[in-house]
């Protein structure tokens, strides 16, 4: 098992600091869920149906019917190597390190953002995280399309992961789902807030959604999941309040980086920071109660968003309290 963000019980233990004291900015999550309406009791006592409107609520949102539910990205991450062919792969890294995990068997050549370009010619299937997770790299739309015309033309595949794309939907490769070669997944964890319903979509052509099915097998989100989903995906309104306030949160957060002396990138819902001196920094944060996410490889921070101005204030005074621990060694 990886190591994700979100391990807030293994921190409080070790750290010594009560669960109710900490504040989790590891994550990525949008600390503002959707919120779901009451559940009927029918949700939990029938057996999931697919007859029940996720799917037409899921393609109005996305903007593809060309989909698949699955129980978030992770079943579809660990399945897809099962079902598309391709001896070369290449994986972006720094990344979602599941992905390179699911490609393991076929020994992954793992590159950089610069180097894709020149990989594509001579790759089966390419796999990248849009924007990239934990970087906040950013591709452009037509390079990308681009890229999946050059590895389709070959017979090869462009799976891209658009777990944190809701709040640039301009940007989304969905609209063209069902084309040959290209996968796209997303998921309703990061901008809604709902990373604990666990749900997905898989967008593909036809057959790889049909051999993804038969291996997941059925009822692969729960009925609760199902209703929670159908109201997020269907309600604009509140779509539309969270991008704009997510917007504004990510703006502030690269802002107080930035006033602390940190370089930062990443989209709305969190900032990434390269710092060779990370892990010092990640325990002193974790000694104030704050769980940033900590990477080796190379060593940078991932700073997500307060969720009120108390939050926001007590990450600040943390910054202020670390100036010679955030400089360079």
């Amino acid at each position: 098992m990886l190591e994700h963000g979100g391990r807030l019980r293994r921190a409080a233990e070790h750290y010594g600091i009560a669960l109710a004291d900490w504040m989790d900015l590891s994550t990525g999550i949008s600390p503002w869920a959707y919120p779901v309406p009451p559940v009927p009791e029918t949700a939990w006592q029938r057996l999931p149906e697919d007859d029940d409107g996720l799917e037409e609520a899921a393609a109005r949102y996305y903007g593809s019917a060309e989909l698949l539910a699955v129980a978030g990205s992770q079943p579809a991450i660990q399945a897809l190597p099962a079902v598309l062919p391709g001896a070369r792969v290449r994986l972006l890294a720094p990344g979602y390190a599941e992905h390179a995990h699911a490609w393991r068997e076929r020994r992954p050549h793992l590159i950089d953002a610069a180097a894709l370009e020149d990989a594509i010619d001579h790759s089966d299937v390419v796999v990248l995280v849009q924007p990239n997770n934990p970087t906040g790299v950013h591709f452009d739309r037509d390079r990308l399309l681009d890229w999946h015309a050059r590895l389709a033309r070959r017979g090869g595949w462009l799976v891209v992961d658009e777990a944190f794309a809701d709040t640039t939907p301009a940007h989304s490769l969905v609209p063209l789902a069902g084309r040959p070669g290209l996968v796209v997944l997303r998921s309703l964890g990061k901008f809604f807030g709902l990373a604990g319903a666990r749900v997905g979509f898989v967008f593909a052509p036809t057959e790889v959604r049909t051999a993804l099915a038969e291996r997941l097998g059925p009822w692969t989100l729960a009925g609760p999941a199902r209703w929670a989903a159908h109201h997020a995906l269907a309600d604009t309104a509140w779509q539309a309040a969270q991008r704009a306030r997510l917007d504004a949160a990510g703006a502030r957060l690269h802002r107080l980086l930035q006033a602390h002396g940190l370089e930062s990138c990443g989209p709305a819902l969190f900032q990434y920071v390269r710092l060779p001196h990370a892990a010092q920094v990640h325990a002193a944060f974790a000694r104030r109660g704050i769980l940033l996410r900590r990477f080796d490889a190379p060593p940078a921070l991932r700073f997500g968003l307060p969720a009120d101005e108390p939050r926001w204030a007590r990450l600040e005074a943390a910054l202020a309290d670390c100036p010679n621990l955030l400089k360079e060694p």
